[in-house]
């Protein structure tokens, strides 16, 4: 089957030429214009020699030139590699040479990084820059704006649907990164589920994306979460990108204010900074239509107190690098019920599985497993990793989870957070939703430190919200009526805020460190 991820583009710009598909510090792109630089990146790209299946480097924020070399490197017939804006040039060189990548493309605030990576590794070949003036312009570089004006213009090469797409890159919490080899046809339809899917009850009521919506790309487009639900599945139902440079609640408010924003998909920490920013109005957030939240669970409170004070249903959803990354979904009648993540998306399935592979009765936890269109190839390059992933022809996902009693999937941990004390199993997340719900509480996270006696003790590492405290000893005699007594943390560290990850992520790996 030949299918080419970037006919979202061309299609969308065939059917809506004329139609604000990009909007950035209140300049807006047409979908005629964004086809035509991403072909002539393309072109580029092939009079530079590269052939398809050749992987391309692109290390940009969320700016539009992001957008236009990933589906110009895709019209080339070519893999779009996305890096991490905030990785170091050991960790830009290591990724690079990993992919055996022929070109990079680096935004100015990543330049130096990305340019003395390039110089480490020698098989790429070209780097282009986005936004350097013509004094910082590195010797043998390309300014990424020349080449999108005045380049030739490529047609859209032939690939099919199983090859790959896209390598994005794991979080590497088990050591290097992995490259996850995302398909064509996996990341075309977890676009389309999305934009014909997610908003209604299929198919009883079906509300999709249309021309005229418009989604804030507050989550970095490197990465599955933003590259898919937001960038491609707007791109292909002829809606507007507004891009957000960087998160904060503010920013992030004013601009779906005035860019009339009906799409917002974040990561917990986004939701629970826009409820306590205090400069965050209600009104701000009246043309929202849909909102959804993934990446982490949402806790409780956080979803029941968005959804009072804005009047907005959040749909929790569920996936990873390795799932394009759609896997589960709440419908849209059902995101009032909070603490699960809905039930498999369309023509994917999920089982709970315990450690020998077998499935687990309703109720009972395990791990959570997939398969379905949306399953990655394998990790590149990476044969028995990939096997391990893939044993007994499911994909592993290292979650844990159940199914409760109306069918829908309940995410209680990362596998490997499991904390065991004294031989009891402990669930941070149980935790974490007791410490949410104490009114001073904005961010918090649980882990196991050692402990001599029992194996290990739970901590647990909190940040209140602005003009609110309280003290060690409440918090943990809150928690005392709320969780068994093995589970209630014994140490409480307070921060002034949590340390995350590029998409808002809190991340544990560093507050175990």
């Amino acid at each position: 089957m030949s299918l080419n991820l970037a006919s979202v583009l061309r299609n969308s710009a065939a059917r809506y030429p004329t139609l604000t598909a990009t909007i950035s510090d209140g300049a807006r792109m047409t979908y005629a214009e964004l086809d035509e630089a991403a072909r002539r990146f393309a072109g580029e790209l092939l009079s530079m020699g590269v052939r398809p299946g050749d992987r391309v480097a692109v290390m940009i924020p969320n700016v539009p030139g992001f957008t236009i070399a990933h589906f110009g490197t895709l019209y080339a017939g070519c893999v779009v590699v996305p890096l991490n804006t905030l990785l170091v040039a050991n960790e830009v060189a290591f990724q690079l040479e990993d992919s055996e990548a022929q070109a990079l493309v680096v935004h100015a605030q990543n330049a130096a990084v990305g340019i003395e990576a390039a110089l480490r590794v020698p098989g790429c070949k070209q780097v282009y820059t986005l936004g350097l003036d013509g004094a910082s312009q590195p010797a043998g570089a390309k300014r990424f704006e020349d080449v999108i004006r005045a380049g030739p213009a490529a047609d859209l090469a032939q690939t099919a649907g199983d090859d790959t797409a896209v390598i994005l890159y794991t979080s590497g919490t088990t050591g290097k990164p992995k490259g996850a080899e995302l398909t064509h046809f996996g990341l075309y339809y977890n676009a389309q589920l999305v934009a014909e899917r997610n908003f209604g009850r299929w198919p009883d009521k079906i509300v999709v994306l249309r021309p005229g919506d418009v989604a804030l790309a507050a989550l970095p487009l490197y990465h599955a979460f933003g590259l898919t639900n937001i960038q491609n599945a707007l791109l292909y139902s002829g809606g507007a990108i507004s891009y957000l440079l960087r998160f904060c609640a503010a920013s992030a408010a004013a601009a779906i204010a005035r860019d009339r924003v009906t799409f917002f998909a974040g990561v917990p920490t986004m939701y629970i900074a826009l409820l306590n920013d205090p400069e965050v109005t209600d009104e701000q957030l009246a043309t929202l239509k849909y909102c959804l939240s993934g990446g982490a669970a949402l806790p409780i409170e956080v979803k029941q107190q968005f959804t009072a004070r804005f009047g907005l249903a959040v749909q929790e959803g569920y996936g990873l690098t390795e799932t394009s990354p759609l896997a589960c979904i709440q419908s849209i009648d059902e995101a009032a019920k909070a603490g699960t993540v809905g039930k498999a998306a369309y023509g994917v399935e999920m089982k709970i599985f315990d450690d020998q592979d077998r499935e687990m009765p309703r109720g009972e936890r395990g791990e959570i497993v997939i398969r379905g269109h949306n399953i990655m190839k394998g990790y590149f390059k990476r044969p028995e990793a990939t096997e391990a992933a893939m044993r007994s022809g499911w994909f592993h996902s290292g979650d844990i989870g159940y199914v409760d009693v109306d069918g829908d999937f309940v995410i209680v941990d990362r596998k490997k957070d499991l904390i065991i004390r004294g031989g009891f199993n402990v669930y941070p997340r149980e935790v974490e939703e007791a410490l949410y719900a104490h009114p001073a509480v904005a961010e918090a996270a649980v882990v196991g430190v050692p402990d001599a006696r029992l194996g290990e003790e739970v901590k647990a590492i909190i940040a209140f919200r602005p003009g609110m405290s309280a003290t060690v000893e409440q918090i943990v005699q809150h928690c005392k009526t709320l969780v068994a007594a093995y589970k209630y943390p014994r140490i409480v560290t307070i921060l002034d805020s949590l340390p995350k990850g590029p998409t808002g992520k809190i991340l544990k790996r560093a507050l175990r460190e």
